[in-house]
């Protein structure tokens, strides 16, 4: 049970960190402080492995649409993949994912839809920012950083570094549930960071990686109770300066036929976390919950505003 006292605690524990400024967002063109209107990534699945059948595409056209549509229920970005990250299913290649992706990617950014790809293949990454990809949502480990590093500069893409202690983000292996992350965290990050700066990178945004599949002896219950940690210790990455990005969990396990409503309930968690960027696979649902809690907050409350009534694409 989370309670008061809890956040109370956690808050005082770590009260330098609450006010840290981050950097904004830059997504092409745009600039976007994340801390006064948050961004929201939608989701689109080409690989028919995906679990959340909602987001699934089947075809060029159906990713297309389903883009589209997100964009217009309010996703600042869309957020595209062809490979499930289930380390159970089946591996797609760098060619099929070529495939299935840069035809999307074209039709969305021609529609000025800002499009993330997911993926840990230089080749695709490579391919869909060519093709119009402003931002490269990166789930491999730091074997291959130097090559993604090079692509991502070369094009003056955003890139999203997500915490993959693997190989990428299939692999579960060296996965852990540590009762306080953050520490090993902050380390982690600090040093990819300094080494992507190194090498011309410098619109970057970091993702925990909560979503990312663990060992199969680790329990729902335990990983549940490490992703909920985790989103309300958000707050404490804020050392590194850097916008923050968090995969929003479903927890099947905990929500079983209302599944669909567990993102909006660690929307919540990574609101009171200092979460800047949500990816969701329910953009309204996330859309109205961000309108909610920003209404309710006292700066706004004190200078009238009525940020509920603001337009689609901003809070």
């Amino acid at each position: 049970m989370i309670s008061l006292t809890d956040l109370v605690d956690l808050a005082r524990r770590f009260e330098s960190d609450l006010s840290l400024p981050v950097d904004l967002l830059r997504v092409g063109n745009r600039k976007i402080d994340v801390d006064a209107t948050p961004a929201i990534m939608g989701c689109v699945n080409l690989s028919q492995d995906s679990k959340y059948r909602e987001s699934i595409a089947t075809s060029t056209g159906s990713a297309i649409r389903k883009g589209c549509i997100l964009a217009a229920q309010g996703a600042d970005i869309v957020d595209i993949g062809a490979e499930s990250s289930n380390p159970r299913t089946v591996q797609v290649t760098a060619r099929e994912q070529i495939s299935a992706l840069v035809p999307v990617v074209k039709e969305l950014a021609e529609q000025g839809i800002s499009v993330s790809i997911e993926t840990y293949e230089p080749a695709v990454a490579r391919s869909c920012l060519e093709a119009g990809a402003l931002l490269l949502n990166y789930s491999g480990g730091l074997a291959s950083d130097g090559d993604i590093f090079r692509i991502v500069a070369d094009h003056q893409a955003t890139i999203i570094l997500c915490h993959v202690e693997g190989e990428n983000s299939r692999d579960v292996s060296a996965k852990g549930v540590d009762e306080d992350p953050i520490p090993e965290m902050l380390e982690y990050f600090n040093r990819r960071v300094e080494h992507a700066r190194s090498m011309g990178v410098d619109r970057i945004v970091i993702d925990p990686g909560i979503g990312f599949s663990h060992e199969g002896s680790v329990s729902a219950n335990v990983r549940i109770h490490y992703q909920a940690r985790t989103l309300l210790n958000t707050f404490r990455l804020r050392r590194i300066g850097l916008p923050i990005c968090h995969a929003l969990p479903h927890a099947f396990s905990l929500f079983e036929d209302e599944f669909r409503s567990a993102e909006g309930f660690f929307t919540v968690l990574a609101h009171l976390g200092g979460t800047g960027i949500y990816r969701t696979h329910e953009v309204p649902r996330i859309r109205a919950i961000l309108a909610a809690l920003q209404a309710l907050d006292p700066q706004t409350l004190r200078s009238g505003q009525d940020r509920v009534d603001r337009p689609v694409n901003s809070f």
